[in-house]
């Protein structure tokens, strides 16, 4: 198994190109289309789109996580930090009082970073930046404060996977690790239960950047990711997900070999019980016949939880 010795970051430390992704990325919020929402305010003025986030990242609970994916967590935790916000607005959203009701509190990029550095400290694996997709420029510009004061594990993009190409392509040489979900494969669906257009068209384009930044995901010889993709698919009621098409999609199109997590835990939450297709969990013989699929579509790396 391949280790990589030192993550992405570290090899712009010292260049001025990494200067320049943090100034461009920062000109995406003077008429923000930092994600594919594009609303077009002033967020460095304090105007603020749909993500309901101006100039400064706002950020719920940082900490050790020890229910991840096993190549995340392994056995002294992910380092979470939980953005506020979101850029989707999932009707059935399991963590609803932090995306959509934006508990939690603002962090300039001095302490963002100092939160990296003190989740390394603790011995976590890896910094899982979740729901990023809206604060792209401030994480920038604190992995850059990180770096600087000795942050030297993996970054994790942990994404809804409504991203835009261009902020990714900033990304690039940043992020070791993505993982970002594959909701829909139905736009109509998309549209009714997150509320964004174009999401199946705009994630895959997404993932298709991710994995040729990163490729299949890499891990280390006790089983830790070190750099790669992993995608995860959550199988909703009714087949709601169309999960024959996204897990096809990751087949035909992304690699056979992709680390792929066909999530049970939907039930319904928020505002799940107002739609009658989605009020209730799924059954299991939902879930294992997305199993079966996603084995006969030639997908070798299912998470084994």
């Amino acid at each position: 198994m391949q280790k990589f010795p030192k993550p992405s970051y570290l090899t712009l430390l010292n260049q001025t190109s990494f200067e320049e992704k943090i100034r461009l990325a920062q000109e995406h919020l003077h008429a923000c289309d930092v994600c594919p929402l594009k609303c077009g305010v002033n967020r460095l003025a304090g105007e603020m789109g749909l993500c309901n986030t101006g100039k400064l990242a706002q950020i719920s609970s940082h900490g050790p996580h020890p229910g991840e994916e096993r190549p995340l967590s392994g056995w002294r935790g992910s380092g979470t930090i939980f953005f506020s916000r979101c850029n989707l607005r999932c009707v059935y959203c399991q963590n609803a009082d932090i995306s959509q009701m934006g508990y939690g509190q603002q962090v300039d990029s001095e302490t963002l970073g100092d939160i990296m550095v003190k989740l390394q400290r603790m011995g976590c694996h890896n910094i899982n930046l979740v729901s990023p997709s809206h604060v792209i420029p401030q994480i920038l510009a604190a992995v850059k404060v990180a770096a600087e004061n000795g942050l030297r594990i993996p970054l994790v993009y942990n994404t809804g996977g409504y991203d835009s190409i261009e902020m990714l392509e900033l990304l690039n040489g940043v992020i070791d690790i993505y993982m970002p979900d594959m909701k829909y494969g139905d736009e109509a669906i998309a549209q009714k239960y997150s509320l964004v257009k174009d999401y199946p068209e705009t994630n895959q384009k997404a993932v298709l950047e991710m994995h040729q930044q990163v490729g299949d995901l890499v891990v280390d010889k006790k089983g830790i990711a070190q750099r790669g993709l992993l995608v995860r698919h959550l199988v909703l009621p009714n087949d709601l997900a169309s999960s024959e098409v996204v897990l096809r999609f990751i087949a035909e199109n992304i690699s056979g070999n992709t680390y792929v997590n066909i999530m049970d835990q939907y039930h319904p939450t928020y505002r799940a019980m107002e739609f009658p297709d989605i009020s209730r969990r799924i059954t299991p013989d939902e879930f294992y016949q997305v199993l079966e699929m996603a084995r006969k579509l030639g997908l070798t790396r299912l998470d084994q939880r």
